[in-house]
């Protein structure tokens, strides 16, 4: 097995932002937020084992066993503190690792997270794992997307050519049966609702309301401690198709680490 990749920009020192992405991407997922970011902070752009360069990473499989890896990369690579942001599945990692590690995470935001309730396209998801050609993969985020956003080329040339990676399609399959302990048509797993409300951190969540992966909840959905923003007519994929709404959470999150 080989390392957890993690890239790292912006400043050199500091309390960094980890920033984990969603199933079936990699860190690029990120790269609109990243430019917008002040440049005093730190980041650590994580991919996800099975996923880009942590394709044969420890911790393939589902978002316990991520968590797991991710919090041991972090102790090798010497992050103690950090904030945390995660989205889709890349938020139900990072809900798992505040669990786990809740003196260390200094603040979490949770982008159309996954694990909150057993409510999820599971079809869309399958065929994103399978999705090798041009056609499918843009057809799949077109479908993660709001009507008004149209995904650029160059990501879906970007995933063309991580899908042709030995092993990828694999590893994508692995991950996606793990998702769905109970076999797709019972749902997604879903994190235990009292962890979630115990966690001590602030916690900011930021859902779209034309999300066609994971429906946007209705506030009580969630704990009262957690600062939920909406975004009327944005879908799933909103790193990418909302990136300034995106940076100002995250900036408020991190304060004065900036």
């Amino acid at each position: 097995m080989s390392g957890l990749h993690m890239d790292i920009s912006g400043a050199a020192d500091g309390t960094p932002l980890v920033l984990l992405h969603g199933f079936g991407g990699d860190g690029s997922a990120w790269d609109a937020v990243r430019a917008e970011l002040p440049k005093s902070l730190r980041v650590i752009t994580v991919d996800l084992p099975g996923h880009g360069g942590s394709l044969d990473a420890d911790g393939r499989g589902g978002a316990g066993r991520m968590a797991k890896a991710i919090l041991a990369g972090l102790d090798a690579a010497g992050v103690t503190a950090f904030h945390l942001a995660g989205h889709s599945m890349g938020g139900a990692v990072s809900s798992l690792i505040a669990m786990r590690a809740p003196d260390r995470v200094k603040s979490l935001t949770l982008v159309a997270p996954g694990g909150m309730a057993s409510a999820i396209n599971a079809d869309l998801l399958q065929r994103y794992a399978k999705a090798t050609s041009e056609a499918e993969i843009r057809k799949c985020l077109n479908e993660m997307s709001a009507a008004s956003f149209d995904t650029p080329q160059a990501v879906v040339e970007h995933f063309v050519a991580a899908r042709a990676r030995p092993g990828q399609i694999e590893a994508l399959d692995e991950t996606y049966r793990a998702m769905f302990p109970n076999g797709p048509e019972e749902g997604q797993g879903v994190l235990p609702a009292d962890a979630l409300a115990a966690l001590k951190m602030p916690v900011a969540v930021i859902w779209g309301t034309d999300d066609t992966v994971l429906p946007c909840p209705k506030p009580p959905a969630l704990p009262a401690s957690f600062a939920f923003n909406v975004l009327p007519g944005l879908g799933h994929m909103l790193p990418e198709e909302a990136p300034d709404a995106v940076v100002r959470v995250l900036v408020e999150a991190v304060g004065s680490d900036a």
